[in-house]
């Protein structure tokens, strides 16, 4: 008996699973898409923040820390401040999680890099924050 004979003699079973229960469990089908809205909220929010960040630094060229201490410290400065080290930070920490995922195939050093990549952002985050209160108050 030949290959293609014993082939077509073999019984068919048929899969009687949907594509979703097919799918679960593997890659975006479990949390893909959360991480993909949140990266794209993070770069809308980030677009007028960096546009107002751009205009302000423009518009302080030349002043001295005096005068960029005071404009900090008007609360909607302050606070607009704050919101765009918040965005920054957490749409960079989103982009190296892909990264890191898509690039390191070991499960240890993967979760390695990612809790260090973690670690390091908010480490950042926190002194950009910390740099802008004390600039501000």
């Amino acid at each position: 008996m030949n290959e293609t004979t014993r082939n077509a003699q073999a019984p068919r079973v048929a899969v009687m699973r949907s594509p979703l229960a097919r799918a679960r469990g593997l890659g975006a089908a479990r949390s893909g898409v959360g991480h993909w809205w949140a990266q794209r909220l993070s770069a809308v929010a980030l677009l007028p923040l960096v546009l107002w960040f751009v205009a302000a630094i423009l518009s302080l060229a030349g002043a001295g820390q005096p005068a960029v201490a005071h404009w900090a410290a008007q609360p909607v400065h302050a606070v607009l401040l704050l919101c765009l080290i918040l965005a920054s930070f957490y749409h960079m920490q989103l982009g190296l999680q892909v990264v890191i995922e898509d690039y390191i195939h070991a499960d240890g050093m993967k979760l390695a890099a990612l809790l260090a990549m973690k670690a390091a952002c908010l480490l950042l985050a926190l002194t950009a924050l910390l740099a802008a209160l004390r600039l501000a108050l």
